[in-house]
């Protein structure tokens, strides 16, 4: 069966309808016909790969299927708290946080010094709290079950599989734009579903004493950003020990492990921090570069003569492995391959993922237990264009210096900058022009704004551009900002659209077996980066500087004066013709075309022209994978109902 969901979560209200739906989730192929076997305290029981944390009535609270995340828990008297995440958290730190927690409040201050990324299932007075990361990475979704209430799950796609939901057509078409902003880009693909906006939680209330009748849930902020007012040396300690933490809650304490090493900034940082962590054996994978101008593989071999030179002591066997240029698949290979994911939602990174299920299948060679990558790097560290508004209210004179050089680096022309700089729109009314008819903006357009103008592709029917302007109008009507500044809601919105696009890599992983992981999108190092002073953090004239400060002592200083950064759009303008046929295989019989969102025929005829100006200026990533997921979910469950599984075993807490 295509399309597995190998790793969710849900919680269930207490209630025999509640019990009843834990009977009805979907069993991962793995494990099912498995035997069950109580764990170690006896405290829950495994079944069928399957972890139940019950209420204290002893009907199933938290039903977790984890393949790769370790599932903690701990109770104190009815209240209790479930972390699900990259490693177990000891008993002793849960009853830590437990102990000064009153109430959500007083939860988060506890769970603030926790380092890697969790999901949060706590009990507190008889509610239910569900939440997931200020970053995006850790999602939380919600459905109205029609006997049971609430059901709250980190898987839309369970959600829709309890409820029945069908298809929801316009959240598809919106899916078919490059960037879909805050806050459409939390329009669940499936009727009924909801998800919860990053940095809020969900509360789930406990039905009133002798009644049946439960309260909907309600969502509650917990994470702000914080003020940008550290100077940059204090910031960049702070930003050097959260970047340690998170990996050390991902990779510490295990033998070996891999980690991608692109020879990019990113990517060096992480190799160097997992190094610090004391593994046997660290392996690190490049995938060498057909262009040949490009400098990654040089970065990266330089970063690896640069480790083996440092002093031994605990130093970890070091294995490099470069993969050959012509053994990397282009863009848009093995196309059907993505059918092996039901991801949460069609990712614009389907087309590269045979280049994605390569490495990572190298990794798992080498004997990796979890590998890492420097994903994240570049929304959290590199800084956008749009934060010299911000600078430009409270410092104008070095908001323009700094304009001066950004604009003549990037060919900005004088007057449409200084017409942008000035320009005071509200987010809802950027937000109802966000999408236009007018052509693409050209790379010489200043992006100053909330976010990025952009036009349909030309390939999409009158039908899908109509649910994509009814949506963006209705968002604008109760549109808020992330934060007031604008330069910080596109600095977080940009963080939490790379977030989204990760979990494509963390689901290949499942299938491969490999624990994959981004440490660098833990809600610390965002917080700590965005607590720098503008003006240190980001420049026009220093790559990243924060990260180069940060990691200054961990990362060797040659290999911190990197100010490049390679781009594989030849890859991607290659793919187009080479794999032209499986395009056009893919558009006959068209799931997007008979839902009335693409025309097949033009697309058809841009398989054939894979150098059309067309493709030029408009990407077809995002239809690819918007059509690759289409056939996932639609194939995802066996066409006859499948009966109710045995009711996992409970035990209190």
């Amino acid at each position: 069966m295509p399309g597995q969901l190998r790793d969710y979560f849900v919680v269930l209200p207490d209630s025999a309808a509640g019990a009843a739906a834990a009977g009805q989730l979907p069993v991962p192929e793995a494990a099912a016909g498995r035997s069950s076997a109580p764990d170690a305290a006896g405290a829950a029981r495994e079944v069928a790969d399957t972890l139940t944390v019950a209420h204290p009535s002893g009907r199933p609270w938290v039903v977790a299927r984890p393949l790769v995340r370790k599932v903690s828990h701990l109770a104190r008297g009815e209240d209790a708290l479930v972390l699900i995440g990259p490693d177990r958290v000891p008993d002793a730190v849960l009853a830590d946080i437990l102990r000064g927690a009153r109430d959500r409040t007083g939860l988060e201050r506890r769970l603030a010094r926790l380092p890697g990324l969790y999901h949060v299932v706590a009990r507190l007075s008889g509610k239910s709290w569900i939440r997931g990361t200020a970053t995006g990475l850790r999602r939380i979704y919600h459905a109205r079950h029609p006997a049971a209430g609430t059901i709250a799950s980190d898987r839309p796609a369970v959600l829709a599989r309890l409820i029945d939901a069908p298809l929801d057509e316009s959240a598809l078409a919106l899916r078919l734009l490059d960037f879909l902003p805050h806050p459409l880009s939390r329009r669940a693909v499936w009727r009924g579903v909801h998800e919860t906006g990053a940095g809020y939680g969900l509360a789930l209330p406990a039905a009133a004493p002798g009644t049946a009748a439960v309260p909907g849930p309600t969502e509650h902020r917990w994470w702000e950003p914080p003020p940008g007012e550290l100077p940059l040396a204090e910031g960049a300690r702070r930003v050097g020990e959260a970047v340690a933490a998170s990996v050390r809650a991902h990779v510490g304490g295990l033998d070996r492990i891999s980690c991608e090493l692109s020879g990019g900034l990113d990517s060096t940082v992480l190799a160097f921090a997992a190094r610090e962590t004391g593994p046997a054996s660290l392996s690190l994978l490049t995938v060498a570069a057909r262009d040949r101008y490009s400098e990654d593989e040089t970065w990266a071999r330089r970063a690896v003569e640069t480790a083996r030179g440092m002093a031994a002591g605990t130093a970890p066997a070091l294995d490099h492995h470069v993969v050959p240029a012509d053994d990397a698949p282009y863009f848009y290979a093995d196309l059907a391959s993505t059918a092996a994911e039901l991801n949460d939602e069609p990712l614009p990174v389907a087309p590269g993922r045979a280049r994605a299920e390569l490495l990572l299948g190298r990794a798992r060679a080498t004997g990796s237990r979890y590998h890492l990558t420097g994903y994240g790097g570049d929304e959290i560290f590199l800084g956008l264009p749009h934060a010299y508004q911000d600078l430009f209210h409270g410092n104008p004179f070095t908001a323009w210096s700094r304009l001066g050089g950004l604009r003549h680096q990037l060919g900005w022309p004088l007057l449409p900058t200084v017409k942008a700089l000035l320009d005071r729109s509200a987010f809802p009314r950027w937000l109802a022009g966000a999408v236009t008819a007018a052509p693409q903006p050209v790379a010489r357009t200043p992006l100053l704004s909330w976010g990025v103008r952009q036009s349909p592709h030309p390939w999409l029917t009158e039908h899908a551009k109509t649910l994509i302007a009814e949506e963006f109008r209705a968002a604008a009507e109760h549109a808020e900002p992330i934060d007031p500044w604008r330069g910080r809601h596109v600095d977080i919105d940009g963080v939490r659209m790379g977030a989204r696009h990760f979990q494509a890599m963390e689901d290949i992983g499942m299938t491969l077996g490999l624990p994959v992981a981004a440490p660098l999108y833990d809600d610390r190092i965002l917080e700590e980066t965005l607590a720098v002073r503008l003006p240190e953090r980001i420049s026009p004239w220093r790559y990243k500087p924060l990260l180069g400060e940060a990691m200054r002592g961990v990362v060797p200083d040659a290999l911190l004066a990197r100010t490049t950064k390679d781009h594989m759009s030849s890859d991607e303008q290659q793919g187009l013709r080479e794999h032209a046929p499986e395009l056009a295989e893919l558009w006959t019989g068209s799931r997007l075309a008979e839902h009335g969102l693409v025309d097949a025929r033009h697309l058809l005829r841009l398989a054939a022209e894979p150098f059309s100006p067309v493709l030029v200026e408009h990407s077809i990533s995002s239809t690819v994978a918007g059509e690759t997921w289409l056939r996932t979910a639609e194939n995802a469950w066996p066409t006859s109902e499948l009966p109710p599984t045995t009711t996992p075993s409970e035990a209190s807490l």
